[in-house]
C-alpha cells in the first residue's frame, strides 16, 4: 500500500513542476508527502525529481514558498547525504541567498545534516563559496537563521579538514568581518568558537590560534560591564570540558576572574556582571571538586555568603542556587559545613524567604533545601545525619510545619516544591521520626484528595516512594503506618478508590 501512495506522491511531485500555478497541487502533494507511513519514502530509494520544486520555490509568492519547504525537507531527509550535495548544491547555495528566512534555515540544516557523513563533507568543503554564505548567515536578522548557521558551522568543524578551513583560511577572515557588524552578533561569533572550543584539545588549539579567544577573553576583563556579563557566560561554557578549564587556568583567567570578584564591592556597576561571575565559580564546583574551587577560591565563597546575607533579590537568589550547586553532593556540603554559622545564618535567611519572598524566590529556595538536604542512603553517616538534620533546624523554628504549611497552599509550584523537600529528606531516620511526631502528618501523606493535579499527585507519590523504600521506616513509623504507606505506593500515584453503588428497585 506505502509503494502505491509513494508512486502517486512522485507522479503528483512531477505534474507539479510544469504548473505555471500550482497552490492546489502543491497544497495536494504535501498532504500526500506528510500521510506517507514512516520510512515510505526512504524504502522507495534515490531517484527523487525535485528540481521543480527548487525552481517553483525561488520564483513563488509567501505560501507557495512554505509549501514547497515543507515538501523538500520530507523528501531531502530520506536522500543520501552525498545525494544532495552532488545533485542539488548549486540550488543549496542560491537558497542562501533567497529573501525568505525559511529557505535559508532549510538549505543550511541541509548542509548541517551532509557535514556528518565523512565523504559528503568533502564536497561541502570544496565549495568554499557556500560555505562563506553560511558564515554571513551567523549575522542573520532573524536569530533562527543565525543559530542555524551556527550549528552547522559547528558540525563542520568537527572534523580536522572543517577546522583547517573555518579557522585558519579565508573563511577565517570573513568570520572576523562578520563580527564588526555589531556587539550582538560578535558574540554569536563568540558563541560558535566556544561550541567548536569544546569539541577537543585540537579543536580548542586551532581557536586559540586564530585569535578569536584571547579576543573574547580580552572582553571578559576589560572595562565595559555590560560586555563582561556576557562573555563570562561564554567563558563559562568553554570551563564545562577539562581541556577548556585546564586552558582557562594556565592562562591566568580563572584568578583573573577571582580577583574581579574581589575588586567588585569598590564597583558600582558591578551588579551587571558579578551573578554570572558567581555562576562560573559554581559550575567550576559543580564539574571539578568543591573543596579544592573553594579553598583555591575563597573570595568567590566569601562573596557568595555576603549575597545571600544581602538585600539585593537578584544577588540573593545567584547565591541561593550557588549553595544549592555546592551542596548538591557531599564533598560540597562538607565545605559548607566547615563555615560553621555563617552558614547556618544563611539556611534562616533562606527558610524566611521560604515564607515571605515572591513566588518565584519561593520555589528557588525550596529547590535549594531539597538539594542542600538529599543524602544517599550509602551516604548516611551518622555525622552526615547530624549536619542535615541541624541543617533542617536552622531553617526556621518548626521547620516541618513551615513545609506543611506550604505543601497544602492551592499554588501546584510551591505545592509540589515543598512535597519535594519532604521526599529529599524522607529515608533520613531524624526526617521520620519528626514526621511521625508531627499530629496528622502520616494521613496527610495517605491522603489523595489534597493533590489536585498531576505534577501534585506524582510529587506526593515520589515522597511516599523514598520513605517505603527506607530501611527505617517500617521500624520507625510502625506496622500499622508503615502497612498504610506500602499500600498508597502499590497501586501508584493516580489510583482513584472506587465508589460503590446499590441499585434500588423502582429508582428512576
Amino acid at each position: 500500500m506505502a509503494v502505491g501512495e509513494v508512486d502517486a506522491a512522485l507522479e503528483l511531485l512531477r505534474r507539479v513542476a510544469a504548473l505555471e500555478e500550482p497552490l492546489e497541487e502543491l497544497r495536494a502533494l504535501r498532504a500526500a508527502v506528510q500521510a506517507l507511513p514512516p520510512g515510505a519514502l526512504r524504502e522507495r530509494g534515490p531517484g527523487y525529481p525535485l528540481a521543480g520544486l527548487f525552481v517553483l520555490m525561488a520564483r513563488g509568492d509567501t505560501e507557495q514558498i512554505s509549501l514547497c519547504v515543507s515538501i523538500l525537507e520530507r523528501f531531502l531527509q530520506v536522500m543520501d547525504s552525498l545525494d544532495v550535495i552532488r545533485n542539488f548544491g548549486e540550488e543549496l547555495q542560491k537558497g542562501l541567498f533567497h529573501p525568505d528566512d525559511s529557505v535559508k534555515i532549510l538549505t543550511i540544516s541541509q548542509v548541517g545534516r551532509v557535514v556528518e557523513d565523512p565523504v559528503a563533507v568533502r564536497e561541502i568543503l570544496n565549495t568554499p563559496e557556500l560555505l562563506r554564505q553560511i558564515v554571513y548567515c551567523i549575522a542573520a536578522e532573524k536569530i533562527a537563521v543565525s543559530k542555524e548557521a551556527i550549528k552547522s558551522l559547528s558540525r563542520i568543524a568537527q572534523s580536522p579538514e572543517g577546522l583547517e578551513v573555518l579557522l585558519a583560511g579565508n573563511l577565517l577572515i570573513d568570520l572576523k568581518n562578520v563580527m564588526a557588524k555589531s556587539d550582538i552578533i560578535r558574540y554569536r561569533v563568540y558563541e560558535l568558537v566556544v561550541n567548536i572550543s569544546s569539541t577537543s584539545v585540537d579543536s580548542l588549539n586551532y581557536c586559540v590560534n586564530s585569535g578569536l579567544i584571547s579576543e573574547m577573553i580580552g572582553e571578559l576583563t576589560g572595562n565595559d560591564v555590560l560586555v563582561r556579563a556576557t562573555c563570562i557566560e561564554m567563558v563559562t561554557s568553554l570551563a564545562h570540558t577539562q581541556h577548556g578549564r585546564q586552558y582557562l587556568a594556565q592562562q591566568g583567567i580563572i584568578d583573573k576572574i577571582s580577583n574581579i570578584i574581589i575588586g567588585a564591592d569598590s564597583d558600582p556597576f558591578s551588579g551587571f556582571y558579578l551573578p554570572g561571575f558567581v555562576k562560573f565559580f559554581g559550575n567550576l564546583a559543580m564539574v571539578d571538586s568543591p573543596q579544592q574551587i573553594c579553598e583555591q577560591y575563597p573570595a568567590f565563597v566569601e562573596k557568595v555568603f555576603s549575597m545571600a546575607e544581602g538585600q539585593d533579590p537578584t544577588l540573593f537568589g545567584v547565591a541561593v542556587d550557588t549553595i544549592a550547586i555546592l551542596g548538591s553532593n557531599v564533598e560540597g556540603k562538607l565545605v559548607l559545613q566547615k563555615a560553621g554559622s555563617r552558614f547556618h545564618r544563611g539556611l534562616n535567611r533562606i527558610g524566611h524567604q521560604i515564607k515571605n519572598a515572591p513566588t518565584e524566590m519561593r520555589i528557588r529556595c525550596l529547590d535549594a533545601i531539597s538539594s542542600l538536604l538529599f543524602l544517599q542512603p550509602e551516604q548516611q553517616t551518622e555525622d552526615l545525619l547530624r549536619m542535615t538534620e541541624s541543617w533542617f533546624s536552622s531553617l526556621s523554628n518548626q521547620p516541618l510545619e513551615l513545609f506543611r504549611s506550604i505543601s497544602t497552599q492551592p499554588f501546584p509550584d510551591l505545592h509540589c516544591g515543598a512535597l519535594r523537600v519532604f521526599a529529599a529528606i524522607a529515608n533520613q531516620p531524624w526526617a521520620q521520626q519528626m514526621m511521625l511526631d508531627s499530629p496528622g502528618f502520616v494521613e496527610y501523606m495517605v491522603d489523595r484528595s489534597v493533590e489536585p493535579d498531576k505534577a501534585s499527585k506524582e510529587a506526593k507519590y515520589e515522597l511516599v516512594k523514598a520513605l517505603v523504600n527506607s530501611k527505617t521506616a517500617a521500624e520507625i513509623f510502625g506496622n500499622q503506618h508503615y502497612l498504610r504507606l506500602r499500600a498508597y505506593m502499590r497501586e501508584g500515584p493516580y489510583y482513584v478508590k472506587a465508589i460503590s453503588t446499590t441499585a434500588v428497585e423502582g429508582a428512576e
